[in-house]
């Protein structure tokens, strides 16, 4: 039997102008990742730590860029930011992770962040205006 958090994902987009990453599964579930998010929880040691707690808060990073999604074998991907990080290999079940948990991992990175007393400077968007 194969566990559906293992299997690769139909699709993978990188969609600059919007800044996230969109990720399809096959069984329906979909998620769009902002740069930051990813960014801010890479499985990388240099994010995550070597152990339980050893994690280090990322600040500034609100204005992150990717430059390129790279494949790996056939069970990861690896996401390259424009700040040079890029040693964090994305997993299909961790990204299928971060989208399950977007909204308690978010909260708990900017609690954090406020613990510190920094202030989020994320970069205004162009609006275009309709008429």
């Amino acid at each position: 039997m194969t566990d559906t958090h293992t299997v690769a994902p139909l699709d993978i987009r990188l969609r600059k102008r919007s800044r996230v990453v969109e990720i399809t599964f096959a069984d329906g579930a979909r998620y769009a990742l902002d740069f930051e998010y990813l960014r801010t929880q890479s499985p990388s040691a240099e994010v995550q730590g070597h152990g339980l707690g050893q994690d280090v808060l990322q600040i500034a990073k609100e204005n992150v860029g990717v430059t390129a999604i790279e494949p790996v074998g056939r069970y990861a991907v690896k996401i390259v930011f424009d700040d040079g990080h890029d040693s964090g290999l994305y997993t299909w079940a961790y990204l299928r992770q971060l989208g399950q948990e977007y909204a308690a991992r978010w909260a708990r990175y900017l609690t954090r962040l406020e613990g510190i007393g920094y202030i989020r400077r994320p970069r205004a968007t162009a609006v275009t205006p309709t008429e």
